[in-house]
């Protein structure tokens, strides 16, 4: 069965716009509280957000709904999807629910589930729930109607997990930090993390208001982070995503360091101590520089599509632990269930504080040039017959030809976005930026 509404990353678009509206919030949430109560009877459910302003209304709509339905809710409030994740496992709900749009502006929201086991749920449950959003919403008896309750502790239960993730004796101090938390769902989290370990914190993007999450600042933006980290003189910069899946660093000299260079980080320091235990999952994304890296080291290296919903699927089927994308969203398996860009940051400081090194000196392979453009589509346009249009294909083959077998092109519409992301990576005396411009000037003019 073909999915209406979920995506490569749950449900997501323009808040007021179909899907995105109050109404189909409290359908989604009885339409999931009957596939849980089929399953188990009585179920639980929690429900967090990020901090843009239209998380008030859905998440209201959505408890209302899996009320209805007969199912028990609980709270979270402002709290990163991987806090989310892991709550849901250790409080032994049945399943968990966020409200984000992740990186995108705070005109767009969505909602993502996680399973009983903190993982993403099955795309057999994603169309059940579908399913029954076609049905009429009949409310249970109301001797059976789901309880609400918020869960005061939260945010230190979740903050106490991050730092568990690293040795109990390691500290952060005499390190200076800028943290971006992108006035996203770290604002209240990361500090607190940081600082309990013992670093000296300045900050940036953690003043929420609900209209600024993602706005010139997090790993999206990073070069705001750059700018903070040479100005007041930090040893590095960690900023984080709206929801605080992703994250990427910046050196003492505002060099960026992306999710490869964190993946090639950790994979070298665990094969090193002999506790890889596999090989890492990249995407079509990752860059050759890292495929080249890792087989240098004899670590095994697989490429999954892009998205981390496919790389945590790679992983489960070779029973690895560790992979992500370059743009900082990173499964540390061994020690979380899902992307999480505290846990992510805070296994590279600790490889920092063990190899008394900075950041810098961590940097382990050079990157093939790489150029990446998003073309915005048009309302209406239709995302896979234009990728199979003759004249694009010939375009595409063009650069390919002239590629050879020093670069390749990637083609793709995104999954959370209404953009056709195109990339070219080549050796470095190929003009690879030259050779994206040319591929996405063809697409718009096959929108025009």
């Amino acid at each position: 069965m073909t999915r209406r509404y979920f995506g490569t990353d749950g449900i997501r678009g323009t808040v007021g716009e179909y899907p995105i509206t109050a109404d189909f919030m409290l359908k989604l949430g009885w339409a999931m509280g009957r596939v849980l109560n089929k399953q188990d009877g009585r179920a639980k459910v929690l429900i967090g957000k990020d901090t843009r302003i239209s998380g008030y209304m859905f998440e209201s709509a959505l408890e209302a709904g899996l009320s209805a339905a007969g199912v028990d809710v609980s709270l979270l409030g402002p709290m990163p999807t991987p806090g989310i994740a892991y709550l849901t496992r250790t409080l032994r709900a049945d399943a968990g629910i966020v409200i984000s749009a992740s990186h995108n502006a705070f005109q767009d929201n969505g909602i993502k589930f996680f399973s009983a086991d903190g993982t993403k749920l099955p795309d057999e449950i994603e169309t059940r729930i579908e399913e029954e959003i076609d049905k009429p919403l009949e409310t249970v008896p109301a001797d059976r109607l789901g309880k609400a309750s918020r869960i005061g502790d939260a945010d230190g239960r979740y903050i106490e997990f991050c730092k568990s993730t690293v040795p109990h004796r390691m500290t952060l101090r005499g390190l200076n930090i800028v943290l971006d938390c992108a006035h996203g769902a770290t604002y209240h989290i990361a500090p607190s993390v940081f600082r309990e370990l013992g670093a000296k914190i300045s900050l940036l993007g953690a003043e929420p208001d609900g209209l600024n999450i993602n706005q010139r600042v997090g790993s999206t933006y990073p070069a705001s982070l750059r700018a903070a980290v040479i100005e007041r003189g930090a040893d590095l910069g960690i900023a984080f995503d709206g929801d605080g899946d992703r994250v990427v660093l910046v050196d003492a000299d505002g060099q960026e360091v992306d999710g490869d260079d964190i993946i090639y980080m950790i994979a070298k320091d665990r094969h090193d101590r002999g506790e890889l235990d596999g090989g890492v999952v990249g995407t079509l994304m990752s860059n050759f520089g890292l495929a080249a890296a890792l087989e240098a080291l004899d670590i095994p290296f697989e490429r999954a599509k892009v998205g981390d919903r496919y790389v945590m699927e790679r992983l489960a089927a070779k029973g690895w632990h560790l992979g992500g994308e370059s743009s900082g969203h990173i499964v540390c398996g061994h020690v979380q269930t899902t992307g999480d860009g505290v846990v992510s940051a805070l296994q590279v400081l600790a490889i920092m504080v063990s190899q008394n090194c900075s950041l810098a000196e961590l940097k382990g392979f050079e990157k093939t040039p790489q150029a990446l453009i998003n073309v915005r589509l048009t309302p209406g346009t239709d995302k896979q017959a234009l990728l199979e249009n003759d004249r694009l294909r010939e375009t595409v083959s063009s650069v390919e030809v002239e590629l050879g077998d020093e670069g390749r092109v990637l083609l793709r519409p995104s999954g959370t976005e209404p953009l056709i992301r195109v990339m070219v990576e080549g050796r470095p005396h190929l003009d690879v930026d030259a050779l994206a411009r040319r591929i996405a000037a063809e697409v718009e003019i096959l929108m025009a």
